[in-house]
């Protein structure tokens, strides 16, 4: 349409030009999100997506927006898109709608916090990718779509992208640190083998300093806690954590690597009223133990 179509065309011919519409497109033609923070993994479940496409289709369509070069961008639908190609599908439902790069990454974010599942990392860079749009938004007087509290500084995007996702403000930010970890580490907070606490104590350490730090895990098969992590991160702070000073911390003995001995609770309920607390109990187990020691050295003697 040229400058003067546009101006002697109608409110209502202008509206009907940007309403989005359902077309089915081949899924090669759809490119990935830049930097679209959630796996789209080959297991279990896709393979059953893959059958259901098979049998069934693709029911729900995927949301794109066309390219300003041709073709279009994955908004919505990644993993539908991925068992459409593993089923060998020539063609996949689309919502095409026209969308700006933040109201698409708002889009594509909430989209895929309805997963059932989320790794720690992928919602560490999904939460920073919203937040930065957010904010971008709220700097913007011509956007309808944010907030009026957002855009006229009476709710900062933190509170709003908190009050959206059920987590806290500061449960955000923790997750926001994530993104500061070297890949390495980031995918033992992703596997379990590092808690999610001490991980974001670790985001504050150099890049060298977090290499230095995963080589002694991997070297001495141990990962920090949270009082380990907070130490290093004082010490990274002040200047002073070398790889020696990691080493020397990550020996020092955790609470949980200790040796416990435990009990079958049954064998000793008969000599506790319901509902002791447990620290009576091994208080009172102790005491006895202390008397039945001096008891056998008093006998051993008077023999």
């Amino acid at each position: 349409m040229t400058p003067l179509d546009d101006l002697f065309s109608t409110d209502e011919s202008r509206a009907e030009a940007q309403l989005e519409r359902v077309v089915t497109l081949n899924p090669a033609d759809i490119t990935d999100f830049p930097n679209h923070p959630f796996k789209v993994k080959q297991d279990e479940a896709m393979a059953e997506m893959v059958d259901s496409v098979k049998q069934y289709g693709v029911l729900v369509p995927a949301l794109v927006r066309p390219k300003a070069d041709g073709g279009y961008e994955m908004v919505a639908g990644h993993r539908r898109k991925c068992a459409a190609t593993l089923a060998e599908l020539s063609e996949i439902p689309c919502i095409v709608r026209d969308l700006t790069d933040d109201e698409a990454t708002i889009i594509m974010v909430d989209s895929n916090l309805q997963r059932e599942t989320i790794l720690p990392s992928e919602k560490a860079f999904a939460y920073k990718m919203k937040l930065e749009a957010m904010k971008r938004q709220g700097q913007r007087s011509d956007l309808t779509c944010a907030p009026v509290e957002h855009k006229s500084g009476k709710q900062k995007s933190r509170d709003i992208l908190a009050n959206q996702s059920g987590d806290s403000r500061e449960q955000v930010r923790r997750f926001i640190r994530l993104t500061e970890l070297i890949p390495s580490v980031l995918d033992m907070v992703d596997s379990g083998k590092i808690a999610f606490r001490p991980a974001v104590e670790l985001s504050y350490l150099s890049k060298e300093q977090q290499q230095s730090l995963h080589d002694t895990m991997e070297c001495e098969d141990c990962t920090p806690s949270l009082a380990q992590a907070v130490k290093m991160k004082e010490f990274s702070r002040d200047g002073k954590l070398t790889e020696e000073v990691i080493f020397s911390i990550m020996q020092e003995e955790k609470p949980n690597q200790r040796e416990q001995f435990k009990m079958p609770k049954e064998r000793i309920s008969k000599y506790f009223a319901p509902g002791t607390p447990a620290q009576k109990i091994e208080d009172t187990i102790i005491k006895a133990l202390e008397l039945y020691r001096r008891r056998e050295r008093q006998r051993d003697m008077e023999r």
